[in-house]
Parts: structure tokens; sequence; C-alpha cells
């Protein structure tokens, strides 16, 4: 989900175990912002999920770069990345920062499996790991056919367990070479067995499922594109097809409402496309966003990763990872 920009790397280690401290930092602040971008109220089969939205407000700021955040529903916490300092941090709402894991392999984006156990994407590690249940860091995959993945970015589950996630090459390790020659989009099957699914992508980065299950998106940082493509029953791909020719420049994570609007995390901010590609506005943050994600008790929260903070805002409408 990070886009290139640069940040430190560090020799890191997976820990047994959770830990948690204290994280000091700033109170939550409102960014005082002006409405969507765009006015039209919709229809009431196709309604404008900006309309009556509340302000953007900054949960803390202070950190490195933020990235992958994703709702823990069973705990109501939110968890997200802060890439340099190889943590990944626990929001327990309305501003309580905690530290879940550090180092975390340099963790990038984050998500859940239908057991609701944490996959990360590991970028210094360049594996996709599963956290069980006591803690411990299992690897999900790491290699194909037998060369290193380049440094796994961001990745979702389908409801069945199929992971799918992407490996551009922006967090391969200083001193570590690519042993792969293209940057691709990859599942995992329930069973454990990867699959390479897309390969003439650029920089792949964010991927999002629509709330059916029945279409991948995949984002190209470089080309500035959002793609989808259809999930067979078994969880393969098939061709792609242009969702967004041109999102304006960059293109990072991405979330999905219940509604099928897609939100995508661009250079201008969070834009949000309907399911046809059309656009709906974009949600303006002081910082250029990361990532994003739905969350609170009503999944009517979207959170949002940017730069240095963490960013949320009060939508009318529900949505997922």
């Amino acid at each position: 989900m990070t886009r290139p920009g640069g940040y430190a790397r560090a020799a890191m280690r997976i820990p047994k175990r959770i830990v948690r401290v204290a994280l000091m930092g700033a109170a939550l602040s409102t960014v005082a912002l002006g409405p969507a971008c765009d006015s039209s109220s919709g229809s009431a089969k196709d309604p404008n999920p900006l309309m009556g939205r509340g302000a953007v407000q900054m949960v803390r700021g202070g950190f490195t770069f933020t990235e992958g955040p994703v709702w823990i529903a069973s705990r109501a916490v939110l968890l997200f990345s802060d890439i340099p300092a190889s943590t990944i941090h626990e929001l327990q709402p309305p501003a309580t920062v905690t530290v879940f894991r550090k180092p975390s392999g340099l963790s990038n984006g984050l998500g859940l499996d239908p057991q609701g156990r944490l996959i990360a994407s590991e970028g210094d590690n360049r594996r996709v790991s599963r956290t069980l249940a006591d803690g411990t860091v299992v690897t999900v995959a790491d290699r194909w056919q037998g060369k290193r993945l380049n440094s796994p970015n961001d990745n979702i589950t389908r409801s069945d367990g199929t992971i799918y996630f992407t490996d551009p090459p922006y967090g391969v390790p200083a001193g570590q070479a690519r042993e792969l020659d293209f940057q691709g989009v990859f599942r995992v099957d329930p069973a454990g067995t990867l699959h390479l699914e897309s390969s003439d992508m650029n920089r792949p980065n964010g991927v999002a499922l629509s709330p059916d299950d029945k279409t991948l998106y995949v984002d190209d940082t470089a080309a500035g594109l959002v793609r989808k493509f259809p999930v067979k029953p078994d969880g393969s791909l098939g061709p792609p097809t242009m969702f967004v020719p041109y999102t304006g420049g960059g293109g990072d994570g991405m979330a999905v409402d219940d509604a099928g609007n897609v939100y995508v995390a661009t250079d201008a901010g969070v834009k949000v496309y309907k399911p046809n590609g059309m656009t709906w506005g974009t949600i303006v943050v002081p910082e250029v966003p990361s990532n994003c994600t739905f969350g609170g008790p009503d999944r009517k929260t979207l959170y949002i990763t940017a730069k240095t903070s963490l960013y949320r805002v009060a939508l009318n409408v529900p949505g997922r990872a």
C-alpha cells in the first residue's frame, strides 16, 4: 500500500508474543475542511456516500509513515502500521494508542482472515504472515517458485480464506537483491498454495474486494489507474478490465462500502468511485493519504492513514476494508 518516497529500513525479527506499551501523542483534534467535491445527492437507489459526512478529524499525529489500517470488530479496535518504525499500533477509540507489535518486519498492509487472525504484508521480511491466536507469527507466503518475493505490500482475504496480495519492490531491504523480475498480484488458496494471478502491472499496490467477493480491485500506483478482476468460484482471477483509467495522481490503499463504492487513497485525497467507475467526489485530507478502512460499531467511520498521522471521518454508509 505504500507509494515510493523512501523510508528507513532495519533488520527485524518476528516476535513470539504481543507487547503493548503506551504511546505519547497529541489529543484528538478536528480539521476544518470544505464539503466533498461532488455535490450530487445521488438517488434513492444510488445515494451519494459523501452527502452528510462529518469533518475530517486527526486522531493522532507524530508517526513516521502510517499505513495498513484494519478494524478488529471483536475487540472494537483499529490496528495500523508505522512502516519505518517497524511497529503495528492499536487504537482504542477515540484516541488511545498503544503498541500492538514491535518489531513488525516493516509491516505495511494489514488484513484479517475469516477467523479474525491478522494477515500482515511485511516488506523487510519479504513475506505475508498470519498471527495465530496465541500471538505466534507464521509465514503464509515468502517465495514464488523458489525465489524470494519482492516486498509484499497490501492484502485482502475473501470470505472462504483466499488471500490476495500485491508484491511491488518498494520495500526491498537495502543490500538485498530482487529475485523476481516482475511485480505480481498473488493468490494464496485456502489450502495454502501460492498462485501468480498477474505479472504485467508496473507497481501493483492497494487491493480491495467488492461486497459480494466477485470483483478484486487492484491499483497501479505508477500508472495512476485501478483495474478490476472478476473472481471465479475457485478464487482464481479472470482477465482484468479498467475500472479507473487515471486517478489524477497516485493510487494506494483502498476500501469498499456496502453499496459497492470504492475509496482510493490518491495524491489529492481519498477519491470515491461508484461501482461503475464514475466519481462521487474526494475526501480532502491535510496530508497525502496512504490507505483507508471502515470501522466503528456501525462500520460508518472511515479511518485514513496519511503520512505522519491517523485521521477519521464519519460517513452515512457502512463499509469494509
